[in-house]
């Protein structure tokens, strides 16, 4: 199985794919004064689900978002997790 990271920036969402398909995505609304991401949305269909599909993206969203000079407002509560589970995001949180 292939595995594909997307910035889908015109519908503001990162976007994973196995073989082609959309497996799962996390939505965000940004600010540019200060920069902010609000990661408010994250979402696994049903037939990826248990496969760290969730973890992945908001993985690559939060390190892009970084990249590019980006804190983080982590509305959704799956973000939240996961930068409470991995202490080397939380400079990212205002």
């Amino acid at each position: 199985m292939t595995t594909r990271l997307e910035h889908n920036v015109a519908d503001t969402r990162y976007e994973i794919y196995h073989d082609d398909v959309l497996a799962g995505y996390a939505d965000y609304a940004e600010r540019e004064d200060p920069k902010v991401r609000d990661f408010h949305h994250t979402m696994t269909f049903p037939e990826f689900r248990g496969r760290g599909v969730a973890a992945e993206v908001v993985k690559y969203g939060l390190d892009d978002s970084r990249e590019h000079g980006y804190q983080i407002v982590p509305t959704c509560w799956y973000v939240e997790k996961y930068i409470a589970e991995h202490p080397e995001y939380a400079e990212l949180v205002p």
